[in-house]
């Protein structure tokens, strides 16, 4: 979408001049706009080798779905352990249901998964796009994902956020934990986590199941500042993972895409401030029977 002259300038003049929750409301009503003016279509792309038909309804979709994927290492790593074939797979923060739709055809119609999203308009592309694939075997939930179950205040947005702080501008959406949806679906065997800084929340909510040994999680980790504003840091997020005994590998990220292999905590990655990807691994998988 081509941004009108001077709007950039005009953004940043009234960040600086406007309260707060005013800012928010002009950002909520500006983000309605885009979604209100985008042309829809459906498009059809490889993604990490399978092939998906995509609802296009905002530009930030357009712009991350409208082309196709090459395969995708966190999710081939992901393949040497529990992610197959019949496997059970919660996709917290899964935008508008694109790599759940992916993890759906890596577990096949005996598998599941089961895709949580926070934001109203993402949630509701997350359905259709569903509907489009004849994804029987996805479940899509509209919800933030905590460390509590509730009610909380997430900042709307293409792609918005959960944060602490007053209600101005934001919208209250229902909240579930990890713990939670293993209570309602059974015990998962692969978590995906991409939260939006929310990523220590996640895990704290996810106890229980670490503590089982018996899942293996992906972890968008954000980057220091975006960790920050939820009260949150690197080292607490991966602190969840090792106090439950799961070997971790990081492997840091451009763009959305990883610049090279995963290696273990050792190498610092995690701890430079910056976005990365976390594969993080509990007790050496043992294949659900028949399968």
């Amino acid at each position: 979408m081509t941004r009108r002259p001077g709007a950039g300038r005009l953004r940043d003049v009234a960040r600086a001049v406007l309260p707060a929750p005013a800012h928010r409301v002009l950002r909520r009503h500006s983000v309605r706009r885009q979604i209100r003016t985008f042309p829809p279509r459906v498009v059809e792309h490889e993604y990490g080798g399978h092939r998906l038909r995509v609802a296009l309804r905002d530009p930030l979709a357009e712009g991350w779905y409208d082309h196709d994927w090459g395969l995708q290492a966190e999710i081939e790593l992901l393949k040497q352990g529990r992610l197959g074939p019949g496997a059970l797979v919660f996709d917290v923060g899964a935008h508008q249901g694109v790599v759940a739709l992916l993890l759906a055809r890596e577990v096949g119609e005996h598998g599941h998964v089961v895709a949580v999203e926070a934001e109203p308009h993402n949630a509701e592309v997350a359905l259709e796009n569903k509907a489009l694939n004849d994804a029987g075997n996805l479940t899509v939930i509209p919800a933030a994902i905590s460390d509590r179950p509730g009610r909380i205040f997430f900042s709307e947005g293409l792609n918005g956020t959960v944060q602490p702080g007053g209600r101005a501008g934001k919208v209250a959406v229902e909240a579930t934990t990890i713990d939670e949806l293993a209570t309602r679906f059974g015990e998962p065997d692969v978590v995906f986590v991409d939260v939006e800084g929310f990523e220590e929340r996640a895990l704290a909510g996810a106890r229980r199941t670490l503590a089982r040994g018996r899942t293996d999680v992906f972890v968008e980790l954000h980057d220091r500042d975006t960790l920050s504003r939820a009260g949150a840091s690197a080292e607490r997020v991966v602190g969840h993972l090792v106090e439950a005994g799961c070997d971790c590998r990081v492997a840091a990220t451009r763009d959305g895409a990883i610049t090279g292999a995963f290696s273990g905590l050792e190498s610092g990655l995690h701890l430079r401030g910056e976005r990365c990807y976390l594969v993080a691994t509990g007790r050496p998988a043992v294949r659900r029977p028949g399968v």
